[in-house]
């Protein structure tokens, strides 16, 4: 029984700490950033977009779940 829980145990610190030793250069952990920013930009331009163009249809639907809910 302690034998397989030290076997365990090894085993989780080998997964948690073996990532770190590996060789070769250190990635930079912090992110595409410039990236994450034009996916927001983009997102909100569809919303505006959608939103625009549909914008009596999305009110209308809106009001019907909203009478719906009553």
């Amino acid at each position: 029984m302690t034998s397989l829980l030290a076997h365990r145990l090894v085993l989780l610190w080998l997964a948690l700490v073996a990532p770190a030793h590996r060789s070769g250069p250190r990635r930079d952990e912090r992110g595409d950033v410039p990236g994450w920013v034009l996916v927001t930009v983009m997102s909100a331009g569809i919303v505006v977009a959608i939103g625009s163009i549909a914008q009596d249809e999305l009110g209308q639907m809106l009001r019907n779940a909203l009478n719906k809910v009553k």
